[in-house]
């Protein structure tokens, strides 16, 4: 079923009609036409999967957010606290402004494209390293994948029975290290190297009296994140009541700011609709491809195979690491999730890992899928909006140091679960 999958991949066919075509023509010259009923039930179950309704709410949500120049008042206000700061200030407002994105909108477009207008020319202009400028962005726009409210840790937990909740907090603690080490890798090599992130001239210092009043515009995105994460980290709301309250607040955002236009909206519904539908046609092809896989004794043959590795559970444990990391290399992060989780994760259950400490490495290696080359979607929305003097070779040699630092995230989460999980374990108990 791989093999075929992946011929029809090459063919040029999207993915999820590739899913249903491999579970249609299987079924059908395995056991005849009467068990296509197989396809129509297993898509009738994703259809009753509640929380996937929150993917339509968050993703209205982004795109609101992402028309309202968000981007622009948040990067201004880190820059004025930490640009002038420090050598590397400038890269880290980037990171900084990159994670914030992620708990308003969680889609990574927004905040890489968002952050190359704004901050690349910036950051130029100021004599940075070119590896430094685009690779804070790639790092800082990414983080919207892992700081909730982010849509692939929903259509994970929807085909792996993890908690919402459980998986946003651990998101928010794995989110918090990824800036940490992003942060400290850009200081020490601004320190070892001058040149990498000169000094910003004397003249470009900001007074207190502007840092205070840039950080006016943090408020109502704040209110936005602690009422939309807040209540579904709480238990107030469910994930879909705390979407539908995001989706509101992000209209209500616009037209506080003064930048709400019915043409926005009704470019906001329309491109919700693209997106939503998309997604909803991978969720329910992977669902008919993963039924006809187990139903032909595919999970079987793969936790038997683990079973009898070498190495233990550790070995198996590193072993998925590694196939879910190359899979990032060449597959987008939501068909990594519909092929991989329903035939990984419950064998790492099986071997008596934690589920919720798997699911925040899952999708701490997901992030690392958008920077790797050669096809991380991040490098390619980065490349849209770049010089055209700046190659794609010079894109994918930024990135790299970025995806060390995020594996390094990966082995800290692998070796002190409390990385990964402490905020869950503060809310909800170890």
């Amino acid at each position: 079923m791989f093999v075929a999958l992946l011929g029809v991949l090459v063919l040029g066919m999207h993915i999820s009609f590739g899913l249903y075509a491999v579970a249609i023509g299987f079924t059908y010259f395995l056991w005849g036409t009467p068990a296509l009923n197989t396809t129509i039930m297993s898509i009738w179950g994703m259809m009753n999967n509640f929380p996937l309704v929150a993917v339509p709410l968050f993703i209205f949500m982004a795109m609101i957010m992402e028309k309202s120049d968000l981007v622009a008042d948040m990067y201004d206000c880190f820059y004025k606290w930490s640009g002038s700061a420090f050598r590397g200030g400038l890269a880290i407002a980037t990171i900084f402004a990159g994670a914030l994105i992620g708990a308003v909108s969680g889609v990574v477009a927004a905040g890489v494209i968002g952050l190359g207008v704004i901050a690349l020319p910036q950051m130029a202009k100021y004599g940075y390293d070119r590896g430094v400028n685009m690779g804070s962005i790639l790092a800082g726009g990414t983080l919207g994948q892992i700081i909730p409210p982010s849509l692939v840790m929903i259509i994970y937990c929807a085909v792996s029975n993890v908690s919402v909740g459980k998986l946003f907090a651990a998101g928010v603690s794995a989110g918090l290290l990824l800036v940490a080490l992003f942060s400290i890798y850009i200081l020490v090599r601004a320190y070892i190297q001058k040149d990498f992130c000169p000094a910003l001239p004397a003249d470009k210092t900001v007074s207190w009296k502007e840092k205070f009043i840039s950080l006016r515009v943090l408020i109502l995105p704040g209110i936005l994140i602690v009422g939309t994460v807040g209540s579904i980290l709480s238990g107030m709301a469910t994930p879909t009541e705390g979407a539908g309250f995001g989706a509101f607040g992000a209209v209500l955002f616009s037209i506080i700011t003064g930048r709400f236009k019915f043409r926005m909206l009704r470019d906001t519904m329309f491109e919700t609709l693209k997106v939503s539908s998309m997604i909803a046609w991978m969720v329910g092809g992977a669902a008919s491809f993963s039924s006809v896989f187990a139903g032909i004794g595919g999970n079987q043959v793969i936790t038997n195979m683990a079973m009898n590795m070498p190495g233990g559970k550790w070995g198996v444990l590193l072993l998925f690491v590694a196939f879910i990391f190359v899979l990032g290399m060449f597959l987008e992060t939501m068909a990594i999730i519909l092929l991989a989780a329903p035939i990984v994760s419950p064998i790492i259950v099986q071997l008596g890992f934690d589920p919720l400490w798997w699911a925040i490495i899952f999708m701490t290696l997901l992030q690392a899928a958008y920077l790797t080359p050669p096809f991380g979607l991040s490098l390619f929305y980065l490349k849209g909006v770049t010089p055209p003097d700046i190659r794609l070779a010079d894109i994918y040699t930024a990135s790299l140091p970025f995806v060390a630092m995020q594996m390094v995230g990966v082995a800290l989460i692998i070796l002190f679960p409390v990385m990964g999980l402490w905020l869950p374990w503060m809310l909800y108990g170890q």
